[in-house]
């Protein structure tokens, strides 16, 4: 963002993210933490909140256990940094997905949305984390590009 910021072919006001699994995170995370930098975001199928998403790798993973990796786990999670989560964001996400918690997207829709923040979804139901459908795969990046170009006009 910084760098493109600068950039003189680049215009500072419509620098967007987007990305998915470990880049929908990573687009979640710039819009909440750095909300100067990005006009908007396309999040597809990301971690939202790490404290859930761990369950993943470590299948024991009890929030109580361990308090400083517990906080460590939600200080590294875009839901501690909603209160500065301004742009307009595109959630696309596979309701059956059993790498990223589907739990996870309507947890931060709903949350940006008590804040007044815009959320547009795209829900497949019955799709995984990898999208097995091409209809899906091109829903997804029919829509992405639908909405980037709906908000950076």
């Amino acid at each position: 963002g910084l760098f493109l910021r600068n950039r003189a072919d680049v215009d500072p006001k419509k620098i967007a993210l987007w990305g998915g699994s470990y880049g929908g995170y990573l687009t979640a995370m710039g819009l909440a933490r750095a909300p100067e930098l990005f006009a908007t975001g396309v999040d597809i199928h990301g971690v939202h909140d790490w404290n859930v998403g761990i369950r993943h790798f470590v299948p024991d993973w009890n929030i109580l256990l361990d308090p400083p990796r517990t906080r460590l786990a939600r200080e590294s999670s875009p839901l501690a940094y909603l209160d500065r989560w301004k742009a307009p964001v595109l959630v696309i996400h596979g309701d059956d997905d059993r790498n990223v918690s589907f739990a996870e997207t309507i947890t931060l829709v709903e949350q940006l949305r008590e804040r007044k923040v815009e959320v547009e979804q795209l829900v497949f139901p019955d799709e995984v984390h990898s999208f097995l459908r091409y209809a899906s795969w091109q829903a997804a990046f029919t829509t992405a590009a639908e909405f980037l170009q709906r908000r950076l006009r």
